[in-house]
């Protein structure tokens, strides 16, 4: 059974019990859990001793007029899914317990969130990078497991890492899909049947680009250009950016050399913003 702790005061304590030599997993989220997040809480399950889980809509990583108020919070539904993915205790704080009345400190990482969904959701990165942090130093797990759909989130939370020197390991979780190609997220409920029916072309598109990629075609421009054209075939879908860029620091690529590169998509199916990505090396 999952003990659920409701504050820092009892995340600190129930730390204090864990014996030295027992390794601790992380998986921070934001709840409406699906099998993306599951596959994260098995990475986690298998690597540590002792596995905890955290769900907290962050309010300071939506933008004003973003979906914080009708984000799902299907909070009964996720705590039997984490009893049945066997994680032994989540941190499920209300707002206040992480933002105190008068709170005035933030973290910038002033890099890698510049670029893609930096450039479209101002201060976003600002609150990832801000509750993250707090959730490292009131959990301070081993390693802490986040999902390779948000390629540039994991980037921006290992830079952090690097630069503030922080005693937590990142490990990356591959993108789970349906069986259409569709990357899981909890965004997908909003979406109507009609664009739940057109989403699968945002996958189509990166793999379009890879194949181009696969024949030998190394321009990042052109390769951008054939995500886009096939993007463009489905109408229902509103792109808002599709880039080739470098895999570590997010930046234009005029040519993908053997280090390869990441095509990364943003795009909205009537009012829900579907984010995907695929990486290519060699």
């Amino acid at each position: 059974m999952t003990r659920i702790l409701r504050t820092i005061a009892e995340v600190r304590a129930w730390r204090k019990t864990l014996r030295p030599e027992q390794t601790l997993g992380f998986v921070p989220t934001m709840g409406a859990l699906h099998q993306g997040h599951m596959s994260l809480m098995q990475i986690a399950r298998q690597k540590a001793d002792i596995v905890i889980a955290s769900i907290f809509v962050n309010p300071l990583q939506f933008g004003p007029n973003e979906d914080l108020s009708k984000y799902p919070r299907p909070i009964e539904k996720d705590i039997a899914l984490l009893g049945e993915a066997r994680v032994d205790a989540l941190f499920l704080p209300p707002v206040a317990e992480l933002y105190p009345e008068g709170a005035s400190s933030v973290v910038l990482e002033e890099a890698v969130s510049t670029h893609l969904c930096g450039a479209s959701r101002p201060g976003h990165f600002r609150g990832v990078t801000t509750v993250v942090l707090k959730l490292f130093n009131i959990v301070a797990p081993d390693f802490a497991v986040f999902g390779q759909k948000d390629a540039q989130q994991c980037l921006v939370i290992e830079r952090m890492v690097r630069d503030l020197d922080v005693p937590v390991e990142i490990i990356r979780g591959p993108i789970v899909r349906e069986a259409d190609g569709l990357a899981l997220s909890s965004r997908n409920v909003y979406l109507a049947p009609e664009d739940r029916a057109a989403a699968p072309a945002i996958f189509a598109s990166l793999n379009a680009a890879k194949a181009a990629w696969a024949a030998g075609e190394r321009n990042g421009a052109r390769l951008a250009e054939i995500g886009r054209a096939r993007l463009a075939q489905e109408g229902r879908i509103t792109p808002q950016y599709w880039e080739v860029r470098d895999r570590t620091s997010l930046k234009p690529i005029e040519t993908v050399g053997p280090e390869g590169a990441l095509f990364a998509v943003a795009a909205h199916l009537g009012t829900t913003r579907l984010i995907d990505n695929l990486e290519v090396s060699g």
